[in-house]
């Protein structure tokens, strides 16, 4: 049973069959109405989210299915046995889309193959994420053959992780300019496939980084935990002090945008957390793609949804 987790077991020609159906389905919406009639996609939340649980529900509806949303904090799962419940969760759906703490739930249930599962966001990996990234790169370039340098900077993660790993396997060049990994998200077996095509570079140099790039990314560097009602937590003042001063220097602003020569296009997986890893004046700018990456999450969805169905 093929499931969609962090695509390691994808070859190139699947991704771009995949890509190809995504931009398919959002040129001909019409065509896709009533696909998936009678199909349930079960949509697990370990942690809250927006973007994706709009994309996936709303791309189920437009397929003719439905998706059903449920919140883990709200079930019974601490209760129990997470194996005995998730095997009873998934009787109830044609697909589990999972946005989970650990990639390890994620990898249990999949492990089960009842049904195909989605990693919709895990510690170590987001494929939708990279997949919707992909369309909208091919969308604003006229093809992915015409896409040859993307820069990531900021803290590597699980967003970066399954990015550079989709590029490379593409054959885009991807740099990233980042001084510190989530030590969380590190997975070294892939950090060893992408690394061996040779597409992956790092570095600490802006300009040279932005160089010719043709797009570049950036993610959040603080985690919501530091947070409470907008003011950082006492507890985690030391930590917030560190990473300004470690990442603040690779904030993506109008003047790193310059040093491509004007050209690189802005993206961003969101939320924008303004003022930290992304500057207001970047986000509305006219090289800005970011609403579109947003939108596209739910065209590439629909692909996979359909891919891993076999329709």
């Amino acid at each position: 049973m093929k499931h969609f987790l962090h695509l390691k077991d994808y070859s190139a020609d699947e991704l771009r069959s995949i890509l190809d159906r995504a931009a398919e389905i959002k040129k001909n919406p019409e065509k896709y109405g009533d696909i998936l009639k009678n199909k349930t996609l079960v949509m697990l939340f370990q942690k809250s989210s927006t973007r994706t649980r709009l994309s996936f529900e709303a791309g189920m509806t437009q397929l003719g299915g439905h998706g059903i949303f449920v919140d883990q904090k709200t079930t019974q799962f601490s209760l129990t046995d997470f194996k005995d419940e998730i095997r009873a969760v998934m009787r109830f759906g044609d697909v589990l889309m999972f946005r989970a703490l650990k990639f390890a739930d994620v990898q249990t249930a999949a492990l089960f193959n009842q049904i195909p599962v989605i990693d919709a966001c895990s510690e170590k990996y987001h494929p939708c994420q990279a997949m919707g990234d992909l369309l909208t790169m091919a969308e604003h370039s006229g093809g992915l053959e015409n896409v040859k340098k993307v820069v990531w900077l900021g803290i590597e993660n699980n967003v970066s992780n399954t990015l550079k790993l989709v590029c490379a396997k593409l054959g885009i060049d991807i740099v990233l300019v980042a001084p510190k990994a989530h030590e969380v998200s590190v997975d070294n077996e892939l950090n060893q496939m992408a690394d061996a095509t040779g597409k992956v570079h790092h570095t600490l140099d802006l300009a040279e980084a932005m160089k010719d790039a043709d797009y570049v990314h950036t993610d959040t560097w603080m985690d919501m935990e530091f947070f409470k009602d907008g003011k950082v937590k006492p507890e985690f003042k030391v930590e917030y002090d560190k990473r300004i001063a470690m990442f603040k220097p690779y904030q993506l602003n109008a003047s790193v945008v310059e040093m491509s020569g004007g050209r690189a296009k802005i993206m961003h997986c969101m939320p924008c957390h303004v003022g930290y890893e992304i500057t207001r004046d970047v986000i509305d700018h006219p090289n800005s793609v970011i609403f579109d990456q947003a939108e596209n999450r739910l065209h590439a969805q629909k692909a996979i949804i359909l891919h891993l169905l076999g329709r």
